[in-house]
């Protein structure tokens, strides 16, 4: 007697988390011509963007599984078909928009990320010419119409007077339209701030019918774009935060081309000079033009911080307390030019950038305490109290706490020194958090303690107790608590030293712990982000006269006056010819390194040297024929066969090679895993209908 068996239903088709299912596999490229504008690039991607990621995913997820096809086509697409120089900036905004959004379920995450891998992923399909001319494209003023009144706005924006321009700023460098007065004024200051740019950025993704409303309103004037005028794609990556894309090989390779002066934005130094992102050719370029190199401004920071040292050691040793002293005097010139220097970097840089850096927080902590130096040294001379002198040189005392790291920052741009840096600053903002806790506890057991042992210690003998006790004596309490009070004076101590020696600094020590191995993990990417806000501070500054301190001093004292009745072609001129006169022996100094330099091969390694890649295609002007929206190169299967799962790793490692670290081991057993999963499963559901019937018949 056969077996009869019941054959079950085949289940259904095992998803890859996460997967595209086949309903979203069909959406239209977004048509970009070369000519659009830059706000409507940033809405037909963010259209693609929001078609194709639908579901919450991470990085590793975007970089290595089925859920990234789209953005392959989308890289595909836009490096063989797209020349839009606002390609990169409006991924990055993008990138901001979608990372601000705090959704609860991670697909504005997603979204963030998968602009972040097209952004990347882009520009390793293209020469070093062209990405040094994608990722420093500056985005041009919205207000200005076309090409030629940009360029006159340009030429009256290199001929201000005042050369300073704020790095988020920049769209003040340009003629003032009246309906926004305020807003660029602001932007000269240099006080446009992150809310403001992630505001515009999310007016950028409106629709184009909500826009179209929005400028039947009356609201045309309100351009969202204008914030981001004159900001060029690092600038935005870093505004953003955008971490990873900042710690790829190929942008990396900019950053350290900007360092070392192999890229520059000034080449010559002369009234009619335009700022432009250029290859350094030392057969053309103005010798001058290498102080505004980052490598030689860290380098001569590090001499004037050494002769500040010196300054400061000698007045504190000398302590006249009667007279000011020359070396006195020479001091006062430092700090003076010091704190204009600082000031200059703050307007040049933008307070976000300006932020960023955690030595400008020193900085300033040093102009603080010298402005109270001088003040109560001042008062007590002309007072003849020679006690408030006295506390004059021990406020300036306080400087070295300062001044003595800030001769050593030049470690932090070392790979090794550098990534302690962020774990210090994490691991300090979570201390902070925790002493909050702390403040509460010890308040609490002081009053506590101080009412109920009121007859033997005062407050402040209390208060001190309390504090040994605190951090680490714990025998002082145990010693006093019978004086406090016989009853509720031990159980009240043993009770705080075990809070004290025992729950809260065991907690402590785990928390920094947790902090600093979180932060570890994420290190170099966090040590290049400050790195490179670093080098984007120093040499995108739209100023093109630079005066090293203590030469600023002589700028200040003989052109402020001078703007009240010279031109600013005269004043151009003039401050020329006193960076010249000035700067001669330092320029003299820099060529002299280049020139050993060159002789003995230092510093050649990765530098820029011609093409990257031989990829077909990259245009210099707009192609005659676009495709369509619905245009397709290649839309990847969402199940690959084996041959083709290989054939697109190796693609892929041939476009990745370049743009990042290569992937761990278990990264990489995860991407084969998950896509055996996926063969298999495919291969269980073709099978199994075929076995059920033939159970059936036997």
């Amino acid at each position: 007697m056969p077996l009869r068996v019941r054959s079950l239903p085949a289940p259904r088709e095992r998803l890859a988390s996460p997967h595209h299912v086949s309903e979203h596999s069909d959406v239209d490229l977004p048509n970009i011509a070369h000519g659009d504008s830059f706000r409507d690039v940033v809405k037909k991607i963010s259209s693609y963007i929001t078609a194709v990621i639908y579901v919450p995913a991470t990085f590793e997820q975007l970089r290595t599984t089925s859920v990234g096809d789209e953005l392959h086509s989308l890289v595909e697409y836009l490096s063989l078909e797209v020349t839009n120089p606002a390609i990169v900036n409006a991924l990055l905004a993008l990138r901001w928009h979608y990372g601000a959004i705090a959704d609860g379920r991670g697909l504005s995450n997603a979204r963030a990320n998968a602009c972040e891998i097209v952004a990347w992923r882009f520009l390793t399909r293209l020469s070093e010419r062209e990405v040094v001319d994608f990722c420093l494209y500056e985005l041009p003023d919205p207000s200005v119409q076309d090409a030629a009144a940009a360029a006159a706005d340009e030429e009256c924006a290199v001929e201000s007077e005042n050369e300073r321009t704020a790095l988020l700023g920049r769209a003040g460098a340009s003629s003032a339209s009246p309906s926004r007065p305020d807003l660029l004024s602001d932007a000269r200051r240099g006080s446009i701030r992150r809310s403001e740019l992630l505001d515009s950025v999310s007016k950028l993704t409106m629709s184009r019918h909500a826009t179209e409303i929005e400028n039947e309103e009356g609201n045309e004037d309100d351009d969202p774009t204008l914030p981001f005028a004159h900001l060029n794609a690092l600038e935005i990556a870093a505004v953003a935060d955008a971490k990873r894309f900042l710690s790829q090989h190929i942008v990396q390779k900019i950053i350290t081309g900007i360092w070392n002066g192999e890229i520059i934005f000034w080449d010559q130094l002369s009234a009619h000079s335009r700022k432009k992102p250029r290859f350094y050719n030392h057969n053309t370029a103005d010798p001058f033009s290498r102080l505004r190199v980052p490598r030689y401004l860290k380098a001569y920071e590090i001499a004037f911080f050494c002769g500040f040292l010196v300054l400061y050691y000698g007045v504190l040793i000398e302590q006249n307390r009667y007279a000011i002293t020359p070396r006195e005097i020479l001091l006062y010139l430092w700090f003076a030019a010091f704190a204009y220097d600082e000031v200059s970097e703050y307007i040049d840089a933008g307070s976000i950038f300006y932020a960023a850096d955690v030595w400008n927080i020193f900085d300033m902590t040093m102009i603080a305490i010298g402005l109270m130096y001088f003040i109560l040294r001042c008062i007590g001379l002309y007072k003849k109290d020679y006690v408030l002198v006295d506390v004059a040189f021990n406020v300036l005392a306080l400087e070295a706490l300062f001044m003595v790291p800030r001769v050593f920052s030049i470690l932090s741009l070392s790979p090794y020194w550098g990534t302690l840096i962020p774990c210090l600053k994490a691991m300090g903002t979570d201390f902070l958090k925790f002493m909050v806790l702390v403040v509460v506890v010890y308040l609490g057991f002081l009053t506590t303690f101080s009412l109920v042992g009121r007859e033997s210690f005062s407050y402040r003998h209390m208060a001190m107790i309390v504090s040994k006790i605190f951090f680490g004596s714990s025998f002082v309490g145990f010693d006093v608590m019978d004086q406090i009070d016989p009853v509720f004076g031990p159980p009240l101590m043993f009770l705080f030293v075990t809070m004290s020696s025992i729950l809260l600094m065991g907690s402590l020590t785990g928390m920094l712990s947790n902090s600093f191995s979180r932060v570890i993990t994420h290190a170099r990417e966090e040590y290049l982000y400050v790195y490179s806000v670093y080098v984007l501070e120093a040499s995108t500054s739209n100023r093109l006269t630079h005066f090293y301190p203590p030469f600023n001093l002589l700028a200040l004292i003989i052109f402020r006056p001078l703007r009240l009745f010279a031109s600013a072609d005269t004043l151009r001129h003039g401050r020329i010819v006193l960076l010249r006169a000035t700067h001669a022996p330092i320029v003299g100094l820099i060529q002299l390194y280049e020139w050993v330099a060159s002789k003995l091969s230092i510093g050649i390694a990765d530098t820029f040297h011609g093409s990257q890649r031989d990829y077909p295609k990259r245009h210099v002007a707009a192609p005659s024929r676009r495709p369509l929206s619905g245009y397709q190169p290649r839309m990847p299967s969402p199940r690959p066969t084996s041959s083709e799962w290989v054939n697109q790793q190796k693609r892929q490692a041939h476009a990745e090679d370049d743009s990042m670290d290569a992937p761990t081991n278990v990264e990489v057993q995860i991407a084969e895993l998950s896509a055996k999963i996926d063969r298999l499963t495919a291969l269980v559901v073709a099978i199994q209908p075929t076995e059920a019937v033939n159970i059936v018949r036997t």
